[in-house]
């Protein structure tokens, strides 16, 4: 009898409206992604197989498949906000089990990790100490607490000095009044040299000091003098020497001879506060590296001048960068890497299982993970400040919904044909 058919028929265009049903409920759920019933015919068969003159017994619900293909990236201003653009995972520790998304909408914790709204944690490939990223899997935790100083250590300039100067006099020569830079010093005055610059360096406290240079063209064809001050000091009130003039010298074109000194050496340097006490940091050894000096016939500039040294800093911003790189951003403009997003790809991304809150886990049908870098092995880049939307197309959902209304409804048509044909039988005398 029809029945039973026309009871399948139904059945399916239940199970039709309930998979569209909810992919429309989802439409504007981050990271969904949509279903598709897929159904099949029946026939009745033996071992022998079934008849030429077989006729169907309806239909059953042969699987519902998700499709994964890409969502629209809509940008936010959330830093913390992640998507993919491209195949992968984000990998999520629930309680300990692995699990994957494509939602990234995640925020810090009171401990500082990475987690979803569901308090699970973001995993990542961890850094050493030195800020390098290693191939240890972990959760992902900002550290907010200070970032100790580092005192410097070497100071390296690139600077232009101007050939067409001349020696401005005795003022830093052997019995003028910075002769071996007598402690304490006073400013030289603007008479005394033929240019200048300073830079920043800090001690093991992370206090800043005014390193002052000063170059004095010599009364030698192609020669500079330069003398190093600190604070205006040349020496501390200790024993402590800040650093020995130099004499620079250049080739008749202008470029470093290969022969010439190239750095200024600070040995037992004690830093002082700004009363000139003792403010308690370590006696200090930094280098001046002046080897990226020239001295061309145009005026004195400095293009570059770099030192190691930092105070202390707090948080101040995270930024993730398309290669999943979390850099934390600090307030004396350090900035290091806490960590490394990892995402994973499947063989057969269709067998994951989905367990709710826009979560898969993997089956046997999946396959294992395969881990890696974002960018890298087919894993999509990582967008900060912008999330991925539901792939669900609304129209054809709606489409889709209409036929599968007319769908039960022609079901439903064949019971009640059936029905009058079974009254009329019963209905003989």
């Amino acid at each position: 009898m029809a029945f039973s058919t026309a009871i399948s028929g139904i059945n399916a265009a239940t199970a039709d409206l309930g998979v569209i049903s909810n992919n429309i409920a989802n439409s504007s759920t981050t990271g969904f992604k949509a279903s598709r019933a897929e159904f099949a015919d029946v026939y009745a068969t033996s071992l022998l197989g079934a008849g030429s003159n077989a006729i169907g017994k309806g239909v059953s619900l042969a699987g519902v498949t998700q499709e994964f293909g890409q969502g629209t990236i809509t940008f936010t201003n959330n830093s913390l906000d992640l998507a993919i653009n491209g195949g992968g995972f984000f990998q999520l520790s629930v309680e300990g089990a692995i699990e994957y998304t494509r939602a990234g909408n995640f925020q810090v914790d009171r401990e500082g990790f990475l987690v979803s709204n569901q308090n699970s944690r973001l995993q990542g490939f961890q850094v050493d100490g030195g800020g390098d990223v290693t191939g240890q899997l972990g959760d992902i935790q900002i550290d907010t607490s200070l970032i100790d100083p580092n005192p410097t250590g070497s100071v390296s300039l690139t600077s232009n000095l101007d050939s067409r100067e001349v020696s401005p006099g005795a003022g830093f020569a052997a019995g003028g009044p910075y002769d071996a830079f007598a402690s304490p010093a006073t400013s030289p005055s603007p008479a005394d040299f033929n240019a200048t610059t300073s830079t920043t360096v800090y001690d093991s406290l992370g206090n800043p000091h005014v390193l002052s240079l000063y170059y004095v063209k010599t009364a030698n064809p192609n020669e500079f003098e330069v003398y190093a001050l600190i604070d205006g000091q040349s020496q501390d009130p200790g024993t402590g020497t800040v650093g020995d003039p130099i004499a620079l010298q250049f080739t008749s074109n202008g470029q470093f001879d290969p022969a010439s000194p190239t750095q200024i050496d600070v040995t037992a340097w004690a830093p002082v506060d700004s009363t000139g006490i003792a403010n308690g940091a370590s006696a200090q050894t930094l280098a001046v590296d002046l080897q990226q000096t020239t001295q061309f016939g145009t005026a004195f500039a400095v293009s570059s001048v770099i030192q190691d040294g930092f105070s202390a800093g707090q948080l101040r911003g995270l930024e993730i960068d398309e290669s999943g790189v979390a850099f934390a951003r600090y307030t004396n403009g350090e900035s290091r890497a806490l960590g490394q997003i990892a995402l994973a790809s499947f063989n057969n991304q269709n067998g994951l299982q989905p367990v709710g809150d826009t979560n898969w886990v993997e089956t046997f049908s999946s396959g294992s993970p395969n881990v890696g870098e974002p960018g890298t092995s087919g894993l999509g880049a990582v967008q900060s400040a912008a999330l991925e939307d539901s792939n669900v197309e609304i129209t054809q959902e709606l489409v889709d919904l209409i036929i599968a209304q007319r769908n039960f409804q022609a079901n439903a048509q064949v019971i009640q044909a059936e029905d009058a044909i079974t009254q009329t039988v019963i209905n003989l005398r």
